[in-house]
């Protein structure tokens, strides 16, 4: 299991934004507002990640727009959308994205049962079909950036075509993003209790694996 990082691209904190950093981050109104309301508090959960993109302003507003539709106006429920990111956190090895979502997920509907089932993919026992196709496709993305013919056919039973764009452009996002909070060194805010060391050890013993 990998040691501590040390950020390498520190969070910028609401006293320190200007107005293009506010312009920005105003791209995703519902992450600038957490951000504003919460940076202070015991549930400063995100704030992190959110501030270290915002060292790039430029960037971060393309990005949060992008970000904002896959989590504010997709065509899937938030459920398929939190699990879906929960895969792709696991997979992608991101204690900081899996951890945000371990709480948006279970907002979202997702039983403590469901998610601590998500670490063993889609052919663990006990998934509904449907989630289980999800599932699938994440792995498949990630596996070989491409849903194979038969878990399309599968998927198209149940959604239409702007919800299969949605469930790819879910996984890319949080993708890319799992990728930025990693490279970045994005670390868990003060007062947030990280992942379980039983539950970290289970997801970078998977790199044996890959």
């Amino acid at each position: 299991m990998p040691g501590e990082m040390k950020p390498r691209v520190a969070p910028l904190l609401p006293p320190d934004w200007d107005a293009e950093i506010l312009d920005a981050a105003s791209a995703f109104p519902h992450a600038r507002d957490f951000v504003l309301n919460n940076w202070q508090t015991d549930d400063a959960r995100g704030v992190n990640g959110v501030g270290a993109m915002l060292n790039h302003p430029a960037l971060a507003k393309a990005f949060l727009t992008f970000n904002n539709h896959v989590a504010s106006a997709s065509t899937v429920s938030r459920r398929i959308r939190e699990l879906l990111i929960l895969r792709v956190g696991w997979l992608r090895r991101s204690e900081y994205e899996f951890y945000q979502h371990v709480v948006l997920g279970r907002r979202a509907g997702l039983t403590d049962a469901e998610i601590e089932r998500i670490e063993h993919g889609p052919d663990a026992p006990g998934w509904d079909p449907v989630d289980a196709e999800l599932l699938r496709a994440a792995d498949e993305l990630h596996a070989d950036a491409c849903i194979t013919d038969e878990t399309w056919a599968r998927l198209a039973a149940h959604f239409d075509t702007k919800q299969l764009m949605d469930i790819v452009f879910a996984v890319g996002c949080y993708d890319v993003l799992a990728m930025a909070f990693k490279s970045f060194g994005v670390t868990f805010e003060e007062g947030v209790e990280p992942l379980a060391p039983e539950v970290r050890a289970r997801m970078h013993a998977t790199r044996t694996k890959d």
